[in-house]
């Protein structure tokens, strides 16, 4: 095997399948990457038994071959090496001889025999969307997955196909965050449960771009295809939450302010909340709504902060508390300029909303206040 290509792409394309290298395994062909030649073409695929990711680039392949290459080392070398050509060469010896100006490095390689195979997976429902739509999708989600495996079907997020209206939905049992997209293309409906680390190397791979992304399902595999790029994942089993039905269409309260204003109340007062000197433990944040003004205040050992705002009010009188986290995990992915807060009572759910855009809905449960 021996081929010459740009350090640039071939860069592009480790950081692209590196997130599917095996972290922890007794097996060492998974903490590698496979190199496939065809015709002038690169393929680097890894795979970790739950998520393998497939990276072609052009080259200007002298010999075909294949071999598995340690993806740490090989990608630490070629990051480090001169912004120029690359030559790569499997000599008689197994060797990955790896060549740029002055720079000489050989490594060794594994069987591409033993490399499991990527699962195939027949498509029985397929979706299209730009790259740029899904990023934002997932970044309004993310967030909120749950990282507790008891509940594994909620550590990832619900893509639900619906009237060709496409839902994305993450919950953790403490905060919902849904947002949702109508499609260009006619689609059926369906619904898959997609692991969360998965996305988050989705999000990682997928341009802030119109290009076109594929995502198509089989029972349990879930394949997302790009111009030059493929990742398959296996689907989380088991109910998802019935969404629709636990986030309230009610409220007592409701305030109408400045997205940005808030946020930066909460990151303040965050300070607070967050340095306790019980390292664990994080304080509460404490809502006070009042005709025309909400206080947001904390106090624990290290000290108190009150912050007030003056805004538009209906309703009732309120006093709740909440993680100040959860409240800023969802104003930073919100990109209107003002917001709807909905309050039920000190003890129900709130929902956080977007005045402009009716596509992102967030529900979030307070925390009883000691009095």
């Amino acid at each position: 095997m021996k081929f010459i290509c740009e350090k640039e792409k071939m860069l592009k394309a480790i950081n692209s399948v590196v997130k599917g290298v095996a972290s922890k395994t007794t097996m060492p062909i998974l903490e590698g990457i496979l190199i496939q030649t065809n015709d002038n073409e690169i393929k680097l695929t890894t795979y970790d038994l739950e998520i393998g990711i497939e990276y072609i680039i052009e080259s200007e392949v002298e010999e075909q071959g294949n071999t598995v290459v340690n993806a740490i080392m090989f990608s630490e070398i070629i990051r480090k090496l001169p912004d120029t050509q690359i030559s790569i060469t499997l000599n008689e010896n197994n060797l990955l001889v790896i060549e740029c100006e002055g720079s000489l490095y050989k490594l060794a390689t594994m069987n591409p025999e033993e490399f499991p195979e990527l699962p195939k997976i027949n498509i029985e429902n397929s979706v299209q969307l730009d790259q740029r739509t899904l990023k934002n999708m997932i970044r309004k989600t993310i967030f909120a997955v749950s990282i507790e495996e008891n509940r594994p079907i909620f550590t990832g997020c619900l893509f639900e196909i619906n009237n060709n209206k496409l839902n994305v939905v993450a919950v953790d049992g403490f905060r919902l965050a849904w947002t949702s997209n109508f499609l260009e293309n006619k689609c059926k409906d369906f619904k898959i449960v997609i692991p969360g680390k998965t996305l988050n190397e989705v999000n990682k791979i997928i341009s802030d771009s119109f290009d076109i992304i594929k995502i198509g399902c089989s029972q349990n595999q879930a394949l997302f295809e790009m111009e030059n790029c493929k990742i398959v994942t296996r689907l989380l089993d088991g109910e998802f939450l019935n969404y629709k039905s636990v986030v309230p269409e009610n409220w007592e309260t409701r305030i109408r302010i400045n997205k940005r204003d808030l946020q930066e109340c909460f990151e303040r007062i965050s300070l607070i909340s967050a340095s306790s000197t019980e390292k664990e433990k994080k304080y509460p944040v404490k809502v006070n709504i009042e005709v025309g003004k909400i206080t947001i205040s904390c106090t624990n050992q290290t000290g108190d902060a009150k912050e007030e705002l003056y805004i538009e009010t209906e309703g009732k009188n309120l006093e709740v508390g909440f993680n100040p986290k959860y409240f800023l995990d969802a104003l930073k992915v919100i990109d209107d300029e003002e917001i709807f807060v909905n309050f039920g009572t000190s003890i129900s759910p709130s929902v956080i909303k977007p005045i402009e855009n009716e596509d992102y809905t967030y529900m979030i449960l307070p925390i009883r206040m000691k009095d």
